[in-house]
């Protein structure tokens, strides 16, 4: 998005900022790095509960005669093994599946750390959120202050 506006003339000047983003382009991106956010978040979450699943039939395989049948989904295909076939490769899949959450992790921790950047260096306030450079405002007149930042609901 802040390419399109390169090859204008005039563009710079449309913004504060430095790279010559409009209000538009501000909220814009910041929304985007915001649902770049959740989505990590939600993948994490999703396999933080992957993973807790895989311990618990852990456990419970473990407990279990290894000569026994048992039943894994691949692929969408329900195969059937034995508890010593199955249990190695379920161990192997949760520290797989541990070790892209701790990836997932850092980058989410990275994407906070530059959506926080992004807010900051253009002044963007949430909905509902006070600037914390202002004493608290009173009333109406309060209210009526000239921030040259960006508001996001």
């Amino acid at each position: 998005m802040a390419d399109g506006a390169r090859g204008r003339p005039g563009a710079a000047a449309a913004a504060p900022g430095g790279k010559g983003l409009t209000a538009e382009q501000v909220v814009a991106r910041f929304n985007r790095l915001r649902q770049e956010q959740r989505g990590l978040a939600s993948k994490a979450a999703e396999l933080e509960l992957e993973l807790n699943e895989h311990g618990l039939v852990i456990e419970t395989l473990r407990e279990v005669d290894p000569t026994r049948r048992c039943y894994r989904m691949v692929g969408g295909v329900l195969v059937e093994r034995t508890v010593k076939e199955v249990l190695p490769a379920l161990e192997s899949n949760r520290e797989q599946i541990s070790k892209i959450l701790e990836t997932l992790s850092q980058q989410l921790q990275s994407k906070g750390r530059e959506l926080n950047e992004f807010r900051e260096k253009h002044n963007i306030r949430l909905l509902g959120e006070d600037d914390p450079r202002q004493p608290p405002k009173e009333g109406a007149e309060g209210a009526k202050g000239g921030s040259a930042g960006v508001l996001v609901s």
